[in-house]
């Protein structure tokens, strides 16, 4: 997949035997099936993202939806919001080196897949048929294994692992039964532990962010503002 984050240019495209023309700009959208022989000779200059999905990945999310292997025909420039947003998210959180962390990564990556397969298949999936669930004590299993290991990088799969769902399966019922998607969690309850540490502890920031999973104070701080309204040293001296 391309994503044109900037420019304005004609491009011309070749597969398949056949040829064709486009104008893109900013937000256009590129999607290439895997083996696909093509061409493309742009007329201007533009900068690009450029994301691989592995066939792997595709295969086992379509396979959690009881579908078989998703097929798609090539895209020259596909127009679609929520592609732009996810696909331009994972662009700007590589660049930083992913310091939200290996869960919203994934949770990233699965929103993605999940959008590709509902709306850009070939044959479009249709996940409502999903069958499984999240009963209440494994909800309350997970919630408790987030909120035992707020220090350690946690990925999606690994939580998923603890109530034995699929990934796709825990954030999609995660989300129905919580109100929020596995991240959100997260994120409430390193809050609520930055608090109390600062609340009752004269800590750094640094040694604070550590003890809430954040690779960097700047990244603790900016987060902490964004979600409680002040910075953790305003909210510390007030508190």
């Amino acid at each position: 997949m391309h994503l044109q984050i900037s420019g304005d240019d004609r491009m011309q495209w070749w597969s398949g035997g056949r040829h064709g023309t486009e104008n893109t700009f900013p937000g256009s959208i590129m999607l290439v099936p895997a083996g696909t022989q093509d061409r493309e000779l742009w007329h201007g200059s533009s900068e690009r993202l450029i994301l691989s999905l592995s066939p792997e990945f595709l295969e086992q999310v379509a396979a959690n939806a009881g579908a078989k292997t998703p097929e798609f025909i090539p895209r020259w420039s596909l127009q679609n919001a929520s592609l732009q947003y996810l696909l331009f998210e994972m662009g700007r959180e590589a660049a930083e080196g992913w310091p939200l962390g290996r869960l919203y990564a994934d949770l990233t990556a699965t929103s993605l897949v999940s959008l590709l397969l509902r709306h850009h298949a070939a044959d479009p999936m249709d996940f409502r048929t999903l069958r499984g669930g999240l009963p209440m004590p494994q909800l309350r299993r997970a919630m408790e294994y987030i909120s035992t290991n707020l220090d350690r990088d946690l990925n999606l799969e690994e939580i998923a692992h603890e109530v034995s769902l699929s990934s796709f399966h825990f954030a999609r019922e995660f989300r129905a039964l919580a109100g929020k998607t596995p991240y959100q969690y997260l994120l409430d309850q390193r809050m609520e532990r930055a608090k109390d540490l600062l609340k009752n502890h004269v800590w750094s920031m640094q040694e604070i962010a550590a003890m809430v999973g954040f690779r960097s104070p700047v990244n603790f701080i900016r987060t902490f503002r964004q979600r409680i309204g002040t910075t953790p040293g305003e909210w510390r001296k007030h508190s």
